[in-house]
């Protein structure tokens, strides 16, 4: 009687070298950007800054000189950065996500500086009595921080900053007397819009 043969194990499967490298690149860019995203933009809170901004239309609309109109919104504006920042902490506390480190840092960074620039052009324009460009220029910065901050979020928010954008474009080819409507159309409709989006995508 012969003796038996030993079991022979299977044979491993080779996997291609370029397959495996192409599957440790895919999985290290989908976990830098899991890592690398600030989530903590609030869906709620930016729904809520949307309607004040309508309120602030509302009431800019019946406002004797373009002036008066504008504090009004500067005013707006106050009450939407002091929403803003309380609204991002509550989400970021909630969410145990770093405000100041990481993600939360770059996503400050990024929306900074257009601020800035926008509060800058905004005194310079008020000196020189030229207000017509302000509606479209604040909806073009404010779009531009929104694209800029939000690389480092979601991807809803850089296609928010977006729309502003377009709308600030729009804005700016387009007579003065329609700024205030161009103005709720942004900070309003496209922040409430948008707002609620994230708010049922990314958790309140």
């Amino acid at each position: 009687m012969a003796p038996a043969e030993p079991a022979r194990s299977p044979r491993p499967v080779l996997v291609p070298l370029e397959d495996r490298a192409a599957d440790n690149l895919r999985f290290i860019r989908e976990t830098m950007e899991r890592a690398g995203s600030f989530t903590a933009v609030p869906g709620w809170g930016g729904a809520a800054i949307g309607f004040t901004a309508l309120a602030a239309a509302a009431i800019s609309s019946h406002q004797p000189t373009a002036a008066r109109g504008i504090f009004v919104w500067l005013a707006e504006a106050a009450l939407a950065m002091v929403l803003a920042v309380l609204t991002v902490a509550q989400k970021a506390h909630a969410a145990r996500v770093p405000l100041f480190s990481g993600p939360g840092r770059k996503f400050a960074l990024g929306f900074a500086p257009p601020m800035l620039v926008g509060a800058l052009l905004t005194a310079a324009l008020y000196r020189d009595g030229d207000l017509r460009l302000l509606p479209g220029m604040w909806l073009l910065l404010y779009g531009t921080a929104v694209v800029s901050g939000g690389s480092f979020s979601v991807r809803v928010v850089p296609m928010m900053g977006v729309c502003f954008i377009a709308l600030g474009a729009a804005a700016l080819i387009s007579p003065a007397s329609w700024g205030n409507g161009y103005m709720m159309a942004g900070f309003g409709g496209l922040q409430i819009f948008f707002g609620l989006v994230i708010a049922r995508k990314y958790g309140g």
